[in-house]
């Protein structure tokens, strides 16, 4: 594991749900990083999930909403980070068939908002955390790769989530800001939501259903 030095900043949105609580507590656990944890505190969101380090000197949790952007400038000016990790997002894709609006207000109003911040701090780097739903459907036995084009969305989620990166790519070709994007496929593992597919059907069938 390699020890990473330095006193930079980063802000984490969404840091409080399943994936974001766990970088975090590697980012505190194996660097030196200062994290600033931004989260809405959802339904999805646990902040039980960070007790082991909630009291470090280098966590800072902000309880906002990523829309909100009088609340996101005052963090930036505040915290001024170098590196932005940007995991905030409504993902549950049945969720997203039945309240597609909170997808696409917070997914794509909520990147633009923080697209925005980072806009207004020079040398922020931006890491957009995506998903393998923006390359849509594909046939059995097919497989993407990270270069491919974003294809024609399947479902309200994914749609919001192609929309998160094209801003992402339109801000970085406009404005040059720093970017990356990671395209994740579906995870697993502890304090996920009970939403998801694999707790679900572990939770069934410990009740027999």
């Amino acid at each position: 594991m390699i020890k990473m030095n330095t006193n930079k900043t980063i802000i984490v949105t969404g840091g409080a749900g399943f994936i974001g609580s766990e970088l975090i507590r590697y980012l505190i656990e194996n660097t030196k990083y200062k994290v600033v944890n931004i989260d809405k505190l959802t339904y999805s969101g646990n902040l039980e999930s960070l007790i082991s380090i909630e009291s470090n000197s280098n966590y800072i949790f902000e309880q906002i909403d990523i829309c909100d952007e009088n609340k996101l400038k005052k963090v930036f000016a505040e915290h001024k980070p170098d590196i932005v990790m940007h995991l905030a997002a409504e993902s549950h894709v049945d969720r997203s068939i039945s309240q597609s609006r909170d997808f696409i207000v917070t997914n794509v109003l909520g990147t633009h908002t923080l697209l925005e911040a980072v806009r207004m701090h020079k040398n922020v780097t931006f890491l957009q955390v995506s998903t393998d739903e923006v390359y849509g459907s594909i046939p059995l036995g097919e497989k993407n790769v990270e270069w491919e084009r974003i294809q024609l969305p399947s479902n309200p989620y994914s749609a919001g989530k192609s929309g998160q990166e094209s801003l992402a790519i339109a801000y970085f070709k406009t404005y040059k800001i720093p970017l990356a994007i990671i395209n994740c496929t579906n995870m697993v593992g502890e304090a996920q939501n009970q939403e998801k597919y694999i707790p679900k059907a572990i939770n069934k069938i410990l009740h027999d259903e």
